[in-house]
């Protein structure tokens, strides 16, 4: 018992981030639980708070998912929502075209470190919901429209990286960093997150 209440290093905790990475790459945690749990694990303070991070996980590291992937979203004419536990791959394209796409990704997994979404926007909307505590990089142009980025940015290393390229014309598309604790309906959290935006740093 004692052992447990000993305090941690930087460096253990760096180990704990990394080995919940590999949990997140191997589909055993989704982004929003690896952006919690990695939290948790540079705020922890004795290495029984660091055990229970990966304590309900699999010491076996080569179990993966068998979520099938998501490759391609198309979004014609109406209004598409993709959410729940969808796989992504290395490369995902997202197509809206005279409709409204909504792409939830907090509950999402990933087959690798690095992931890139492609998204075309044509007479549309696109809003891209994602956890805090993943390193986004966001990018692309938009003409006769606008792209906008919503949130805080606070991934700490190590930490899966999500490019996100936007292009498109007379569209809109907005990229949604949800943190911990915020739910609701689209409408809600939309919300939440503009009220949260003035108190962020420039």
């Amino acid at each position: 018992m004692s052992g447990e209440l000993e305090r941690v290093s930087d460096l253990e905790r760096e180990q704990a981030a990394s080995a919940l990475c590999d949990d997140l790459v191997a589909g055993r945690l989704t982004l929003e639980e690896f952006s919690h749990r990695v939290g948790a694990a540079y705020q922890a303070t004795v290495r029984h708070d660091l055990a229970r991070l990966r304590e309900d996980l699999p010491r076996d590291p080569v179990m993966t998912s068998h979520l099938s992937p998501l490759r391609l979203t198309l979004a014609i004419f109406g209004h598409v929502v993709r959410r729940g536990r969808l796989r992504l791959r290395r490369l995902t394209v997202s197509v809206s075209a005279f409709a409204d796409l909504d792409l939830d990704l907090r509950e999402a997994t990933i087959d690798s470190e690095r992931v890139a979404l492609n998204l075309w926007v044509f007479v549309g909307n696109a809003d891209i919901y994602l956890p805090e505590g993943i390193d986004v990089d966001v990018g692309g142009t938009i003409l006769f429209g606008r792209r906008r980025d919503w949130g805080r940015d606070s991934a700490a290393a190590p930490a899966p990286r999500l490019t996100v390229r936007a292009h498109g014309l007379f569209g809109t598309v907005d990229v949604w960093r949800v943190p911990n604790g915020v739910s609701g309906t689209y409408g809600e959290v939309i919300k939440q997150i503009e009220k949260r935006q003035p108190q962020l740093p420039a």
